[in-house]
């Protein structure tokens, strides 16, 4: 039933009219953007001590595959073990400190190819090349004990390998909260990249692009050509600790005064953002038929409930194709769900395919400049899931990938931003009610960098 599926503790979620304002702070200081200090601040403060995205764990299926993860000079990698478990360590070598890995491949084990020490898929330390440790065999063997690389906290959730910096972080259960029962239905795990799985720098501040993709009020002045099919406000919002998701009903009221016609053609449209619903559609078709009256002609579009319709289409469609969509809400199947897990993963999901967006600081460490990673994940059968999968495009400095439309505009959009936020004679920027999940996502860096001081 509806009503016991995780999902409709969004689709209950209050509307911006019934949300409590009183303890946020609507303005946001400028110089979290392009402060070095504030820079350095976050990346001791919350990048080396949050729970955050390194990868998908179809990267690595097979013992012995690994990739590396840096952050600003820090790397890590991760690694599939024999036992099938992913495991994290500092890319360096316990000996002299030589990072041994770069990018990603296949190993039995790591050599560093300094001094030929070696370490097995778990971390531990294996062999030293002519081993000169004064002592007897005893206190050798023990010292191979304590010389494993260091590891660091790893765990998977949605088919992506999340790791912690900090070695004595809580459990990621712990930091995800509810978000972990609110995502699950949806089975991004048996997604895949498709289509589109790009890597860019961008310059900006790393919360520029998360902050572009928590509100829906720019959709008027950078998207026009999404007006009629977001409705922002009609949109639903739930907080989870420092994550939050908010949801924005597909043509609830821009099209209400629409025709019949109008309106199914707007639902025909969809596929231009999300195109896996071009298959639903035949029985779309099939269902809106079946509502012509008996002399032919179709009831007054008041009348034919076009929602419920496409969402029985797609739920139809999805099961035939063999997706399990029975933990979904009828909304969760044809509405986008804007989830961000707190501090920079956004994913815009409805059943079966998302778009995901990850921003990371410059590994230069300049506030004004980020990468962000853009991918569409899409659900495959099993068997199409290595066929579809597409590579990462890693776009080299100076180039520029093109996205699609609403993406190159965001592009744009960001950067001329970061131009008017390095101005130092305005203090701070101002945020509309409609800009409630920023003022909750800025509370959230305050508590993390500044302790708490800050945005509520």
């Amino acid at each position: 039933m509806q009503d016991e599926k995780p999902g409709r503790l969004v689709d209950e979620g209050p509307r911006i009219g019934d949300i409590d304002f009183s303890g946020y702070r609507m303005r946001v200081p400028t110089d979290r953007y392009w402060s070095l200090d504030y820079a350095e601040r976050e990346r001791e403060a919350l990048w080396l001590r949050i729970w955050q995205v390194a990868g998908r764990c179809d990267e690595i299926p097979e013992a012995g595959d690994w990739f590396e993860y840096r952050l600003f000079d820090q790397s890590w990698i991760l690694v599939r073990g024999r036992d099938g478990a992913i495991r994290g360590f500092v890319n360096a070598c316990r000996h002299r400190g030589n990072a041994f890995c770069q990018g990603k491949g296949h190993a039995s084990r790591f050599t560093c190819p300094y001094h030929n020490w070696s370490y097995g898929l778990d971390g531990k330390l294996l062999a030293v090349a002519r081993p000169d440790f004064e002592g007897t065999l005893e206190e050798f063997v023990g010292a191979k004990e304590e010389l494993g690389l260091l590891e660091i906290p790893v765990e998977s959730f949605a088919g992506f390998v999340f790791i912690n910096p900090d070695r004595n972080a809580a459990p990621l259960s712990e930091f995800l909260g509810e978000a972990v029962d609110l995502m699950a239905p949806y089975r991004i795990e048996e997604m895949i990249p498709y289509g589109f799985n790009v890597r860019e720098a961008i310059d900006c501040n790393w919360k520029v692009i998360m902050d572009a993709f928590q509100e829906g009020y720019h959709i008027q002045g950078v998207h026009p050509e999404l007006v009629a099919a977001m409705d922002e406000s009609q949109e639903r919002y739930r907080f989870c600790g420092d994550h939050s998701v908010a949801t924005a009903p597909f043509g609830a009221s821009n099209l209400a005064d629409s025709s019949l016609e109008e309106q199914v053609a707007a639902i025909h449209s969809l596929p231009a953002t999300f195109p896996a619903v071009a298959d639903s559609l035949p029985r779309f078709d099939e269902l809106l038929e079946q509502c012509r009256q008996a002399d032919g002609q179709m009831p007054p579009a008041r009348d034919v409930p076009l929602r419920s319709l496409l969402q029985r289409a797609m739920r139809e469609s999805w099961e035939t194709k063999g997706l399990d969509v029975s933990g979904l809400t009828d909304n969760q199947l044809s509405d986008n769900h804007f989830w961000i897990l707190f501090p920079n993963f956004f994913l815009t999901i409805h059943a079966g395919e998302g778009t995901l967006i990850m921003a990371f600081p410059h590994e230069s460490g300049d506030p004004n400049r980020c990468y962000w990673h853009v991918q569409n994940l899409q659900w495959f059968p099993p068997e199409e899931r290595a066929a579809n999968r597409t590579p990462l495009t890693d776009v080299p400095e100076g180039e520029h990938f093109p996205y699609f439309l609403a993406l190159e505009q965001d592009y744009v959009q960001m950067q001329n931003q970061q131009r008017g936020l390095r101005n130092k004679a305005q203090p701070f920027l101002t945020l509309t009610r409609q800009e409630v999940r920023l003022a909750h996502y800025h509370a959230s860096v305050a508590s993390w960098v500044e302790g708490g001081e800050g945005m509520r």
